[in-house]
């Protein structure tokens, strides 16, 4: 068989785990010479792909590319760059080809959440249309955990453990001070329209009455009325309220919490302030003492305390990613498959781009306890092992050691290109 080139890009919100993937899939491409050149890596996700800095992984060591399984961030970089429909940016779209053609890549791995796939899903299109043969399969990733048709997503069970443990040492710490200082501590995780890092906080608790005594969820219209009477019923009965608020949470009119009033570069609302909001709501209504925090990049940065499970799951998408490449799939993405509860039993499987592209999964109503503010059994027998099992990086003198890479650029052999803002 003709050998042809790999381009592998990360794209969107990077994660604790996204480089366990990149491992897999580099070092699974090692491993199939017969049929697969050279690897390369788009510099920051798709706009590297378009200015046609790519990068040579070749010029990595065995051990570096090894050592990304245990290194957070996007070791490539990353972008926040959504391509418009065909007919909207056939520019950009003719000039992906022009760079898949000139360095011979025969296989396009685009590692993101919904815009991502629904990019790898056009690339995939234009490609056919333009007469250029690229097989193109999507990896899954997001911390949102919203994409539909996988189990999970990599890089969600690493932010749940971070938030469940997370809230478990905040509410020891605000338990030990109730008594004469804070009462209600607030913790703000992200989430724009799904709820399930929010619900992966529910996990912290071991018996009812635990905190987190209050998770406000993007799936249940806010109510300030009812929010503020539990809020108080509970300091009331336990002396202290810890809270989980995603930062999507919303009204019955649709309007956030935290609506900064800014579109980010997806032309989504920017998020901000959900936690200060509801400390202030608080405050002006009980007068209690509160404290919040805003998980924000802390959580999906967080590789010294990743879900073993989630780093497994991460590298084995990355790993079926090439091999469904190579035996000729494309237009798919890649998904993770729960065959067991108990034990937790899991296998890869794949799905159509097209099912996949701007799909978003919310948390099942059976999820949510019947006030609206915690965690049902069911949510937690399919929360609880995404956030099992440790893997910890290697430290050295008390901090994790990560791997940098040389990320040398190939030559380039086209013209340069403009990016349109």
């Amino acid at each position: 068989m003709t050998r042809r080139n790999v381009l592998y890009a990360q794209s969107g919100g990077v994660t604790a785990v996204i480089n366990a993937s990149a491992c897999g899939v580099i070092e699974t491409a090692r491993k199939h010479r017969d049929v697969i050149g050279r690897v390369f890596a788009a510099n920051n996700g798709i706009l590297g792909v378009l200015t046609e800095e790519l990068i040579d992984t070749g010029k990595e060591s065995a051990r570096a590319i090894a050592g990304l399984r245990s290194t957070p961030s996007g070791a490539f970089g990353s972008c926040r760059y959504k391509l418009k429909s065909l007919e909207e940016s056939e520019r950009e779209y003719h000039r992906l080809i022009e760079v898949f053609r000139a360095h011979d890549i025969g296989y396009f791995l685009y590692n993101g959440g919904g815009d991502s796939q629904d990019t790898a899903h056009k690339v995939s299109q234009v490609g056919k249309r333009l007469g250029y043969p690229v097989r193109c399969v999507g990896i899954p990733k997001t911390i949102d955990n919203d994409l539909p048709f996988t189990d999970t997503c990599p890089g969600f069970g690493s932010v749940a453990k971070y938030v469940a443990v997370s809230v478990r040492e905040a509410a020891m710490d605000v338990a030990s001070m109730c008594e004469t200082s804070t009462k209600v501590f607030i913790l703000e995780v992200m989430g724009r329209h799904a709820g399930w890092i929010s619900a992966a906080g529910g996990l912290a608790a071991d018996k009812p009455g635990d905190a987190p005594h209050v998770i406000v969820f993007p799936e249940v219209p806010f109510s300030k009325v009812r929010f503020l009477r539990k809020v108080k019923k509970t300091v009331d009965t336990r002396g202290f309220c810890v809270i989980v608020v995603s930062e999507g949470a919303r009204y019955a009119d649709g309007r956030f919490l935290a609506d900064a009033g800014n579109l980010d570069a997806f032309g989504h609302v920017q998020l901000g302030g959900a936690a200060p909001t509801i400390a202030a709501m608080i405050n002006d209504k009980h007068g209690y003492k509160y404290h919040w925090a805003v998980a924000d990049y802390l959580q999906r940065a967080a590789r010294h305390i990743a879900s073993k499970t989630d780093v497994d799951q991460a590298y084995a998408v990355g790993k079926a990613a090439v091999e469904r490449a190579v035996r000729g799939d494309d237009g798919i993405m890649v998904t993770i498959r729960r065959t067991s509860d108990s034990p937790y039993r899991w296998t890869v499987g794949e799905v159509p781009l097209h099912r996949v592209a701007n799909v978003e999964r919310t948390m099942p109503k059976s999820y949510i306890s019947k006030d609206g503010f915690g965690i049902t059994a069911r949510a937690r027998r399919y929360l609880a092992p995404l956030i099992r099992g440790e893997d910890y990086p290697r430290y050295k003198q008390g901090l994790p050691q990560y791997t940098r890479l040389k990320a040398e650029l190939t030559a380039k052999k086209l013209p340069a290109f403009s990016v349109e803002a």
